[in-house]
């Protein structure tokens, strides 16, 4: 798997995690979700994503998103 497919991959998992969680237990739990699209909305536009950046220092293959 390389980074591209990773970051979506904990990206979704996040969010459904979150969203179970406000469901669950408190609503505030949704700001996690917010921190999640509002990441993934600049790294479209900048192509700079914290977790690409990890991932990347931990050898994993670059996709052609993240170079």
């Amino acid at each position: 798997m390389n980074i591209d497919r990773i970051v979506l991959a904990f990206a979704g998992v996040v969010i459904l995690l979150s969203a179970a969680l406000a469901f669950f237990l408190s609503t505030w739990w949704l700001l996690l979700t917010a921190f999640v699209g509002l990441n993934l909305l600049q790294s479209a536009f900048t192509g700079i994503c914290p977790l690409a950046l990890v991932l990347k220092k931990m050898g994993k293959q670059s996709g052609s998103a993240f170079n």
